[in-house]
């Protein structure tokens, strides 16, 4: 009994190990605004620190700062340019001095800090856009005298490859 456990646990293992192989990875980015050992604060032109970064859906923006006097707050442009904090579209501020803002939607993001820290360059625009497409896969250049049916895939490959040792191991174990 306990020899089947272990099996099935193995064949389990090899099957999670291929669909690894086979499942694409999308990451996100948290962003830490102004960079680690500085945050959210003022002295900090936030237009350089975004320049030749790329914000894209799904990331995150980690603000962090002096929650006694500091604050964050979504605006719109307008209101972003004068530094005006009378009429946020959202407060992101909530008490802890560590707040996070998704980047969930594809659109320009405008972010003060009211009680006149905007004035000392406590503001951040980004522009969020869409994940760019995987690049294309470069042609095949297959010559004359192969055939199409000797041209494999890694997902047509590894997938089968692994269940075939899947399947070759349960037989070994069970014969053992």
């Amino acid at each position: 009994m306990e020899r089947s456990k272990v099996v099935m646990m193995m064949e389990m293992a090899a099957l999670g190990f291929a669909l690894l192989l086979i499942v694409p990875q999308a990451d996100a980015t948290r962003y830490i605004v102004g960079g680690g050992g500085v945050g959210w604060t003022t002295n900090v032109n936030y237009t350089v620190w975004a320049q030749g970064k790329h914000f894209y859906n799904g990331d995150w923006l980690f603000f962090v700062y002096d929650r006694n006097q500091m604050n964050v707050l979504e605006v719109n442009k307008t209101d972003y340019e004068s530094c005006n904090s009378d009429h946020p579209l959202h407060n992101w501020t909530t008490g802890a001095g560590r707040d996070v803002v998704p980047l969930n939607v594809t659109r320009h993001y405008y972010f003060i800090s009211g009680k006149g820290f905007c004035y000392g360059g406590m503001k951040l625009a980004v522009r969020v856009e869409n994940l760019p497409p995987p690049p294309k896969a470069a042609p095949l250049n297959e010559k004359s005298d192969s055939s199409p049916s000797t041209v494999f895939y890694r997902g047509q490959l590894v997938l089968p490859a692994a269940f075939a040792i899947a399947a070759l191991w349960d037989a070994f174990v069970r014969i053992w």
